[in-house]
């Protein structure tokens, strides 16, 4: 903030002569004024970008849209990853285990995740 000098010809208690005297003072003329302008010159420009951008957003509509989508793209990635880690897990085993691993989940597949009754023919005759 620039301030503007003014010279006053005679400060209080001494002595004036034509010239204005020996003792000469500063004064910053309308030094108030001009920082409650200054001020509110901020505070007017702070306020200013809340209420345009209060106006600029989105909708609400446009917001769940967004949301939705980035559910079904973490879904579908995490679908992937899984499927992926599955494979790789397969691929390192040896061929009985693959063999094996792929009569259980036929077998639960079948029956469900829960607890398995063995067919009739292993169940009577132990094969």
């Amino acid at each position: 903030m620039v301030a503007t000098l003014v010279w006053l010809g005679a400060h209080e208690g001494m002595p004036t002569g034509g010239n204005g005297g020996m003792a000469r003072s500063l004064r910053y003329p309308c030094t108030m004024r001009r920082r409650l302008a200054y001020l509110l010159l901020l505070i007017g420009l702070s306020a200013a970008p809340v209420v345009s951008s209060a106006q600029d957003g989105i909708s609400r509509k446009k917001q769940e849209r967004i949301q939705a989508k980035k559910a079904k793209d973490e879904k579908k990635a995490k679908a992937r990853q899984e499927r992926d880690d599955r494979k790789r897990h397969l691929d390192i085993q040896d061929k009985a285990t693959r063999k094996r691993i792929k009569r259980h989940t036929k077998r639960a597949d079948r029956r469900g995740s829960g607890p398995h009754r063995d067919g009739f023919f292993r169940r009577t005759f132990g094969g």
